[in-house]
């Protein structure tokens, strides 16, 4: 059953944003004084503040405190709307996009489209990886390896009481020296090693090891040799093993296969692996090329013209991690302000004012947290480590979180985490940890756990018949008993 939105005679300019990322969202803000109308559609309820994700893994925040609602956000703009749906179809020729969710189809008219969709986790075309070895890309997957990293110290407790070698459960390896690698190979090794060291009896969880894995000679590669190697030498010192030049070969449930530059090929057995190496753009990269004849590169992004527009479509901006252009690297700033770029051209020819210059990407620059009180920075020319790329981090990291109540909450938790020892979110349940790989069972995923809309009506007229007689029958036999005195009375002495 599908649902059309199309554009009525006299109706304002139709702006239509895909995702709700820092692109989609901060190009839907951008517009909120433009004579336009923007429909936002986005397969997520929340707005994601991706680069915080391995804090939520390792029980330092909460997820609503870096993924607020999308609706809450956006409350005040009047002239947005957010759609919730996974789009499925770009129709450049009928100026449509179609969205998709639980069955449900909606098709949403455009006068100008943002494409701002972001980028996945790339597996190199060993896609049969994610299973053993989660990435780091959405809300699922954080809430998915906390369960998995709070969970292999549980196991681990429950072998070690029955005598049984744990090495394995106390093995945590992350794939991928990036900034992402690193932030979670620091605090994985902070919660062995400071945060649980007391609250365990059979296990000594100062005993676990970390490793971090890359194909890469160095930690950090777009950071430089420098920061580099301070990195590497900042996370050996906090107890990471760091493995580079090895290229993972092989990843199943009992371990991790790497494969060394002299054929050389080493096992490490674990339970719990992350995997936090190569993105790929949004599959509608693809779409997009298809219809258009821009060229894909080889992590899908596509090629866009110098104002971020579809060749041969003005009318479709794309942004953020899913463009090739002047080698712009995959961070939230070349997104946002990519967004913002979009909507000012899009209000600029509403009134009829010449086009912008070329797209022009400002670099504020780079930061990766190794642990607490260990960062590194790169900020133009300045290269910072310590204390102060730490507060640094701190500082620019706050100022993105979505939301006052956010931010005071995330000090707040910072400060119990870094200056304490405490985590507040580690809760976790085996649902987290197994619901992905039960859904991916299903022919069509979650799809499959409702009704579709039309057998749905029809079943619901006999269930509402049938259920009201059962309803009725009950509370007339809980009157009775009530009325007759016959609760609690032992059947032999009820009259």
């Amino acid at each position: 059953m599908a649902t059309t939105q199309q554009q009525a005679p006299g109706q304002r300019h139709q702006v239509v944003v895909i995702g709700s990322g820092f692109g989609g969202l901060f190009g839907t803000k951008a517009l909120r004084r433009s004579d336009v109308d923007v429909t936002m559609v986005a397969k997520t309820t929340h707005h994601l503040f991706q680069p915080l994700l391995y804090q939520v893994a390792t029980g330092i925040l909460s997820e609503g405190e870096i993924a607020p609602p999308t609706r809450e956000v956006l409350s005040s703009q009047q002239n947005a709307q957010v759609l919730l749906g996974e789009v499925t179809d770009i129709d450049l020729e009928a100026r449509t996009v179609t969205s998709q969710v639980l069955g449900r189809e909606t098709v949403s008219a455009y006068d100008s489209l943002i494409v701002a969709a972001g980028a996945g986790q790339s597996y190199f075309g060993n896609d049969q990886f994610a299973e053993f070895a989660p990435g780091m890309k959405s809300i699922d997957d954080a809430l998915e390896l906390r369960g998995r990293i709070f969970g292999a110290f549980e196991m681990a407790e429950l072998g070690a009481v029955r005598g049984d070698n744990v090495d394995h459960l106390l093995t945590f390896v992350v794939v991928g020296a990036g900034p992402t690698g690193v932030e979670m190979a620091g605090q994985i090794a902070e919660l062995a090693h400071r945060t649980l060291r007391r609250d365990f009896r059979a296990i000594n969880t100062r005993t676990a090891r970390v490793v971090l894995v890359d194909a890469a000679p160095q930690v950090l590669p777009p950071f430089g040799e420098k920061l580099g190697a301070k990195a590497k030498a900042e996370l050996e010192g906090l107890g990471v093993e760091v493995i580079l030049g090895a290229m993972v070969t092989d990843v199943d449930e009992r371990g991790i296969e790497m494969k060394f530059k002299d054929g050389r090929v080493e096992v490490i057995n674990t339970v719990t692996k992350i995997w936090a190496a190569g993105v790929q753009a949004s599959p509608l990269g693809k779409t997009l090329s298809e219809q258009s004849g821009a060229p894909l590169d080889r992590a899908g992004r596509i090629s866009v013209n110098p104002d971020l527009t579809l060749p041969g479509h003005p009318e479709v901006f794309v942004v953020g991690d899913m463009i090739a252009l002047d080698h712009l690297p995959g961070v939230a700033q070349v997104a946002i302000q990519g967004a913002k770029y979009a909507a000012k051209e899009i209000t600029g020819r509403i009134k009829g004012e010449p086009s912008q210059p070329p797209f022009k990407y400002f670099d504020k620059g780079s930061m990766a947290i190794i642990s607490r009180f260990r960062a590194v920075a790169m900020v133009g020319k300045l290269r910072l480590t310590g204390v102060i790329a730490w507060l640094m981090w701190l500082a620019v990291h706050l100022v993105y979180i979505t939301g006052f109540k956010n931010r005071v909450t995330a000090v707040l938790h910072w400060f119990v985490s870094f200056l304490g020892r405490g985590r507040s979110e580690r809760t976790t349940t085996e649902q987290q940890i197994f619901a992905r790989s039960a859904l991916a069972r299903l022919k069509r995923g979650a799809a499959d756990l409702v009704s579709d809309p039309g057998a749905y009506d029809a079943a619901r007229q006999l269930l509402e018949t049938t259920r009201r007689a059962e309803l009725e029958a009950q509370a007339a036999e809980e009157a009775r008993l009530t009325d007759a005195g016959q609760r609690g009375v032992p059947a032999a002495e009820r009259v």
